[in-house]
């Protein structure tokens, strides 16, 4: 080990061949189980503190699933989680429930998020209840509604009373009331509207400086994941086909996929986008039920081959200087 190895900091999140396969059953007197869903295969990343990693992919391609078995919100297949070096798929119901204060998360919709029945107060300051620290925590919940930008009078308010982007604020000062860790955001902002999407991206990056979190961010929207994101990881039907940093990802992307989803982003530039040159791709996106053989993008790839076929490419470098997984990488301009 180098000097300089040894000095790097270790990741705050290890993700190891993280599997997640569905059963598919036709209900009966006797249920028979017809297939199986590949939702999550063999994903493998990893978080440092205070980074924030984007994944991104097409719908469908178990961006959320991997959300949740990193916060085991649901159980895996079979792979790890280590979060600080432990495997949380090992720890016991009190050592779980106690590791869940450090690792919080942002759901999409934040009409469905939030308890009807309950005003903000209780809502934002229910972890403070559940760990026994009531002591003054009314101050503390104002304090955490200032903090993501709205009144400490909205306390005794309830969620109905509230915009959509007041609701994901409120979501966000509950994610932050028990200072974690970790926070995972699924796809905070697609339920927005622009406008409001950038006031609470903005949010979120103000408080990574002042908390020093590190998050996941899920996404769809590329131009949300190069505002706010230090690292992105590429996902195609279950599986990361690109990793790398924000620069090497948008500047220099090697894998077919990444690069047609980079063509289809708009550019806010009449005169750039009419000269601007689409990577189509053609077909359907495959089953996952039923995902191709060897390269799983390659029933849409306009340079698959026959290893394609037969070899799955494993996720690598090969001398670029990030890791992509695909036979024949190369690099085309993506305006």
């Amino acid at each position: 080990m180098t000097a300089a190895e040894s000095l790097a900091p270790e990741p705050l999140l290890r993700v190891t061949d993280l599997v997640k396969h569905f059963d598919i059953t036709v209900p009966g007197i006797v249920s028979r189980k017809v297939g199986t869903v590949q939702a999550v295969d063999g994903v493998s990343f990893e978080v440092y503190p205070g980074e924030t990693l984007g994944l991104v992919g097409e719908s469908g391609c178990g961006k959320s699933t991997t959300a949740r078995m990193i916060l085991r919100l649901i159980e895996p297949t079979s792979g790890t989680v280590e979060f600080e070096g432990r495997n949380i798929f090992e720890l016991g119901r009190e050592e779980m429930r106690a590791l869940r204060r450090e690792m919080q998360i942002v759901f999409q919709d934040p009409y469905a998020s939030l308890n009807p029945r309950m005003i903000v107060r209780d809502i934002v300051g229910e972890g403070f209840k559940i760990w026994h620290e009531e002591m003054g925590y009314e101050s503390r919940v104002a304090e955490l509604l200032e903090v993501v930008g709205l009144n400490a009078t909205f306390a005794s308010r309830y969620p109905h009373e509230f915009s959509g982007g007041q609701r994901q604020r409120i979501g966000v000062a509950r994610a932050l009331a028990l200072n974690p860790k970790l926070v995972v955001l699924d796809e905070p902002v697609s339920a927005l509207d622009v406008s409001v999407q950038a006031q609470v991206l903005n949010l979120l990056d103000d408080l990574q400086d002042e908390f020093n979190l590190t998050m996941i961010l899920i996404a769809h929207d590329l131009s949300v994941v190069r505002h706010i994101c230090d690292r992105v990881a590429v996902m195609h039907l279950g599986r990361i086909v690109e990793v790398g940093t924000r620069d090497q990802i948008f500047n220099e992307p090697h894998h077919p996929y990444t690069q047609a989803l980079l063509s289809a982003v708009p550019v806010p530039d009449p005169d750039v986008e009419k000269t601007r040159q689409r990577i189509p791709v053609v077909g359907e996106v495959p089953s996952p039920i039923n995902p191709p053989s060897g390269c799983r993008f390659r029933t849409r790839c306009w340079k698959a081959q026959e290893v394609c076929a037969e070899v799955d490419p494993p996720l690598r470098d090969p001398d670029i200087g990030h890791e992509v997984a695909c036979h024949f990488p190369s690099l085309i301009e993506v305006v």
